[in-house]
Formats: structure tokens, sequence, C-alpha cells
């Protein structure tokens, strides 16, 4: 977790100026009209579980065991901030970031997080794009970017941007931006289901393209 926050940061103010209008415009449907992009994180904090066939085998330990099991993975997140423990990473997500996201395992919330989850060894970046259509909710992923990638870079990674998720727009029960501790831009989406997912822009970006997005998926 502390290695993906460190990138996130160090990326999240590089990346402002690329462009992914005229590539998502290529990826709808010819008769399906893009209402709205922007590029976004999901907000760190404790989000919605993930989907069933991603859960790890279940290994039967003592409740002594699995507590101090919880205790070291906090300690060495702390201590040792490249590490990763669940555990211990759900713990301190709790207390620095808060709440990021709900949802039952196989809910709208926990398939659209698991589908922007870096797959260690993570060698290389990518955006995560939002983009609503006239039929659905988009999320979409750059092509693999370095941080100190050249403007030539940063055009072949808008051209190998993909859709990864999607949901049709009736699946969309809400959506907001507001204030969730210091940040003033925080995008939630609600889903019929009953889940819900954050997601956030660095503190220097603009919060105007995830105010359009949430105007896309409500008309208001």
């Amino acid at each position: 977790m502390r290695s993906r926050l460190w990138l996130t940061r160090r990326t999240g103010q590089r990346r402002a100026g690329i462009n992914y209008q005229e590539r998502l415009t290529d990826l709808v449907e010819p008769d399906e009209q893009l209402l709205a992009v922007a590029k976004a994180e999901i907000a760190q904090g404790v989000g919605p579980a993930d989907p069933p066939a991603a859960d790890p085998p279940a290994v039967d330990r003592p409740a002594s065991s699995r507590a101090a099991g919880v205790v070291s993975g906090v300690l060495l997140n702390l201590l040792v901030p490249l590490l990763s423990f669940s555990a211990g990473d759900r713990i301190v997500d709790r207390v620095a970031f808060g709440v990021a996201g709900r949802g039952v395992p196989g809910s709208a919330a926990s398939t659209l997080r698991f589908a922007r989850r870096p797959v260690p060894p993570v060698t290389s970046i990518e955006d995560t794009v939002l983009a609503v259509t006239d039929r659905r909710l988009l999320v979409c992923a750059s092509g693999p970017m370095t941080i100190w990638s050249s403007r030539a870079d940063d055009e072949r990674a808008a051209a190998a941007t993909r859709i990864v998720w999607s949901v049709p727009r009736p699946a969309v029960a809400d959506a907001r931006v507001g204030w969730h501790r210091l940040n003033p831009k925080r995008l939630r989406i609600e889903f019929t289901d009953g889940s819900w997912l954050a997601f956030t822009v660095p503190i220097a970006e603009h919060g105007k393209p995830l105010r359009e997005i949430a105007a896309a998926l409500t008309g208001r």
C-alpha cells in the first residue's frame, strides 16, 4: 500500500495534462455519445470486499495467532512501508484515510475496485479514467507509463487506453462530489445493489472533471 501511495503522489502532479477524450471517443460504440471524461484515482481507504474468485484460500488459525498476525502486520506497515500485509493495510487505511467504499463480494463496487487493483510486482503505472456515455459508466486504464516519461510516452499511453469495467447507466443510483476529511473533491458513486466507491484527484488538480462525471450520471 505504501509503495502504491508514493507512486500515486509522484504521478498525480505529472499526469494532469493528458487528454483521453479522443481515445475514448474511439472506444465507445459508433452510436454511443460520450458525455464526460475524468482522470481519477480510486480513493485511499478501506474499500469493498474483493470478488469471490479473488479471495485467497482460507487458512484456519487460532484466534490468538490471527490477532498476533494483525498486530505484527500493522507494525510492519508502519516500520517498513514497502512491505504489504493485508490486515495491517486495512487498519492503517481506516485510520489514515477512512472508508472509501463498501460492497459485498461480487457487487458493482467490489468488481470495479478489483478491476483496477495493481498486480504485483508493480513495474509501471496506469492512469484510471472514468467516462460516462448516454448508455454506460466506463472505467478505463491507460497504457503503462513511467514516472519520468516524455510527452511521446504519454501519447502512447493514452493511445493504449482500454475499457476494463463498465455498467449500464441504470445500475448507478447516485453520484456526487463533496468533502471527505480535508479533501473537498471526492466523487462518490453509488450503485443500485447498495455498494459504493469513492474517487479522488490530487489536491493540486481541479475538481471540475469529477463534478462533470457526477452531473452526467445524475442529470443534476
